[in-house]
């Protein structure tokens, strides 16, 4: 179960022997999850850190009339939360759903925040993953305002085309910006 994260690491921190790896990886604990599965709901304090082995979770937010809108995907071998609550521990706008089943590996708040003193190499890990998932949804935001329905959709089979295949299309289309009848239209064509 932490053959990833194990092999996320030595990516990351060569030098760290494989006790110290060890070591690190017991701060956190699996969890296999469901299909569809809540893993947070908005107005709880976000209580962990998740690093996805298999599957896909979900963050989105919920609007005054209850439609949905998916605000990060973290797949396979990153690292994600509803970062402003967890950071902060304070309640949660967002909630983090497993779409697909899975298993992944969590950390908890004291236990994320007392890694920065024992593994002085998880602050550069963590840096790392930060600002490529801070880069992702900037270029998001600037696709969402830059590009037409068709461009998104071509942006996302370039770059991740196996989120179409394996995401129901109302998550898709809603991570898009797009209708689903938008979003069927496109795959037609393809």
């Amino acid at each position: 179960m932490y053959a990833l994260l194990k092999q996320n690491l030595a990516e990351r921190l060569p030098h760290f022997t494989d006790e110290q790896v060890n070591n690190f990886c017991s701060y956190f604990k699996a969890k296999t999850v469901k299909r569809n599965e809540i893993l947070l709901h908005a107005g709880d304090v976000c209580p962990y850190l998740y690093f996805v082995n298999t599957g896909c979770l979900r963050v989105y937010m919920l609007d005054a009339a209850g439609r949905e809108s998916t605000r990060f995907l973290i797949t396979e071998d990153r690292f994600g939360t509803a970062f402003p609550s967890f950071n902060l521990q304070e309640p949660s706008l967002a909630y983090i759903q497993s779409i697909e089943a899975g298993e992944v590996l969590f950390i908890d708040h004291r236990s994320f925040n007392s890694l920065f003193d024992v593994f002085p190499g998880w602050e550069r890990v963590y840096r790392i993953a930060i600002e490529k998932d801070y880069i992702a949804s900037i270029k998001r935001i600037e696709s969402l305002i830059t590009m037409d329905a068709t461009q998104r959709y071509n942006n996302l089979l370039a770059t991740q085309p196996t989120l179409i295949q394996r995401l129901p299309s109302k998550i898709i289309a809603d991570y898009l910006g797009i209708s689903q009848e938008t979003l069927s239209r496109l795959k037609s064509k393809k």
